[in-house]
């Protein structure tokens, strides 16, 4: 029997995937024979060394995801750069963080913009490909505030909240040609991102308190999920959110 978890022939790309959890995923994918590109502002140069070391082809693509304007070129370019397309990771993302009352529309706006808007138009672009060759996979990156509300960060949960939406939306519409959306909530990770809660001493220990697995995540944490959404294993998943959260929301 072949291996249903295999992504040997397969190309994925990965939005965001210069550091963190977009680094994670695209390592995870490309360990199991995907061959990556990878979108975003910085140049994932660290990233494609180690996909290369792997023995995988690597596509470096220049892209702003503030804007809708290069969703299109995104896939073209990976299409033509590694002949194809059969893995959508919409990872790129934003947090901004300021007390309700005092948020600003620029937090909002550029936060609404990378983390669902681009996602929703980047899912867009990328499902005209897999709807005309039949099959594709689209994994949006949610998060506990898919869940839950959170303080001090509106758009960001807002926008989270939106990724369960539109996952479940898509799936609707796009599952009975060939096509799986889902998604994945990471816990309370180690990253960028988290760095502000990681410093501050009582954040961090009313965090790790509630965490069943008792440390932060690591962005290969997430490896295992990733190959297995994007992968045949996973080809009667769909609209699914599924959290890695070392345990938070069944404490």
């Amino acid at each position: 029997m072949s291996n249903p978890f295999s992504l040997e022939g397969k190309v994925a790309l990965v939005t965001g995937a210069n550091t963190g959890l977009g680094q994670g995923i695209a390592l995870a994918l490309a360990a199991a024979g995907a061959d990556i590109a990878a979108a975003g502002i910085v140049p994932a140069d660290e990233t494609g060394e180690k996909i290369t070391a792997l023995g995988r082809r690597f596509l470096n693509i220049d892209a702003n995801l503030i804007s809708i304007e290069p969703v299109e070129r995104i896939v073209a370019e990976t299409v033509a750069g590694l002949g194809g397309l059969d893995i959508l990771v919409n990872n790129a993302g934003l947090i901004r963080r300021a007390d309700a009352v005092e948020f600003s529309e620029k937090d909002w706006d550029d936060v609404m913009n990378v983390n669902i808007k681009s996602a929703f138009f980047m899912s867009q672009a990328a499902g005209k490909h897999f709807i005309g060759q039949g099959r594709g996979k689209i994994i949006n990156i949610a998060s506990m505030l898919s869940f839950q509300g959170g303080i001090r960060v509106p758009s960001y949960t807002a926008s989270k909240s939106g990724i369960a939406g539109i996952t479940r939306l898509l799936a609707n519409e796009w599952a009975a040609k060939g096509i799986n959306i889902n998604a994945i909530a990471p816990g309370y990770m180690a990253t960028d991102n988290t760095a502000q809660l990681r410093a501050d001493e009582d954040r961090n220990k009313a965090i790790l308190d509630r965490i069943p697995a008792a440390r932060w995540g690591e962005p290969a944490d997430l490896g295992g999920t990733a190959v297995f959404l994007s992968s045949t294993a996973s080809d009667y998943v769909n609209g699914a959110v599924i959290p890695v959260d070392g345990g938070w929301l069944a404490r």
